[in-house]
């Protein structure tokens, strides 16, 4: 596959706006993005044709720049909203943003949680150094030597992350796992006072990690998990509104509080009484080492949505999910569960009296460190996949079970 895959991007070019579309090579799977152009041309057999990823698209850089763990996730939020103009816009009681076209039935939600991992001052010691508690579920092991961004009132306050020097370990130490309890950051403080006129109890705390572009479409930062599924529901949505595809209506919803415990999905679904919903979240890429597909199902980078099927997720959006991708030539995968899945498709399917909901995640290398990977073709292809699916859907939709 990634031999084949570099030859297709190596013989792909732009197509004039004004130049037919056949049925050629261009047909091939999988979708290799044009984010740049942000379009997509059809081939006479209705597979999406396709040119490389020229740059990062602007929302998703500027997302993946912005500092926003659980429950500090208001610059994100705001950064969203500012590109969500197009529609109506609210919020729910915790902050989720949502994000709206159209009056009629059926009312789909689309749901990315815009909040990321993060850390918590939870001391300041008499030499100024910052101890601290995780936001979300962190291999504490990755924090070692990190830079970090203390979010303060009067702006970001750079740090590291220190511990004991290897040197100074005693041999039993050095084969431990690294605890959090034995970790500080240094803001290059000397005592508790002059901390104190930087930085304050209960401040957020993140590693500072810029989106960086690798060879071909491969780009790295933290937050992917998950401003991937954020920037893809609104993305979806727009290109909806400019195409006038929703017959009926759309929402997108921007939640908070995932990494936490699912809560902005939970108070946003019940806000906003969707018909059926679509959870767009990351799943673990199965290309890495040590990561065992016989576990999790083969979905490397490159190979498209992984789209849900599961004990909690409704059989009837998961299989037109599968044929809307079909039907538009978008190459997937399919993720089973057999229990929850750890995602807000979890929330949202036991919200009022029940929504049917389905969930489309996209590869990702590295989970929950500053280093996560993605592949921006496959960020492509959940973006249309996702507005795709928003297209076909009709008042005469029966979901029951």
């Amino acid at each position: 596959m990634p031999g084949s895959r570099a030859k297709r991007l190596a013989a792909a070019a732009p197509i004039p706006l004004e130049a037919p579309v056949t049925s050629t090579v261009l047909t091939v799977s999988p979708i290799v993005g044009t984010l740049a152009e942000g379009l997509l041309r059809r081939c006479d057999r209705l597979a999406y044709c396709v040119v490389p990823v020229a740059e990062i698209p602007q929302l998703l850089d500027r997302l993946l720049r912005t500092v926003a763990p659980s429950g500090h996730e208001g610059p994100a939020a705001a950064a969203w909203r500012e590109e969500a103009s197009f529609a109506s816009l609210s919020a729910d009681g915790l902050g989720s943003s949502i994000a709206r076209i159209g009056e009629k039935e059926p009312l789909l939600a689309v749901v990315g949680h815009i909040d990321e991992i993060g850390l918590v001052v939870t001391h300041v010691d008499e030499k100024g150094f910052l101890y601290f508690s995780p936001i979300g579920g962190w291999d504490p092991q990755v924090l070692v030597g990190q830079r970090v961004s203390v979010r303060t009132q009067d702006g970001a306050v750079p740090g590291v992350v220190g511990r004991k020097p290897i040197h100074l370990l005693e041999p039993d130490q050095r084969k431990k796992v690294v605890e959090l309890k034995g970790l500080h950051i240094d803001v290059g403080a000397g005592s508790r006072e002059e901390a104190a006129e930087l930085v304050r109890v209960g401040d957020p705390v993140t590693i500072a990690a810029d989106p960086v572009r690798l060879t071909g479409d491969r780009l790295v930062g933290r937050a992917m998990d998950n401003r991937l599924g954020a920037y893809v529901a609104l993305e979806a949505l727009r290109r909806c509104h400019e195409r006038g595809a929703v017959s009926g209506s759309f929402a997108a919803i921007a939640a908070v509080q995932e990494e936490i415990g699912l809560f902005g999905a939970r108070t946003s679904a019940f806000e906003v009484r969707p018909d059926l919903a679509v959870a767009v979240d990351v799943t673990h890429a199965t290309d890495a080492p040590g990561v065992e597909a016989k576990q999790l199902g083969e979905h490397p980078l490159g190979s498209g949505p992984a789209i849900g099927r599961g004990s909690t997720l409704s059989p009837k959006v998961f299989e037109l999910l599968v044929e809307t991708a079909e039907e538009t030539g978008i190459e997937h995968t399919v993720s089973a569960s057999g229990r929850s899945t750890s995602t807000d498709a979890d929330a949202i399917q036991i919200s009022r009296s029940g929504i049917p909901t389905g969930l489309v995640s996209i590869p990702l290398r590295y989970m929950h460190s500053p280093v996560e990977m993605v592949d921006l073709a496959d960020v492509e292809a959940t973006v249309e996949l996702i507005a795709a699916f928003a297209a076909r859907l009709d008042a005469d939709l029966d979901l029951s079970r």
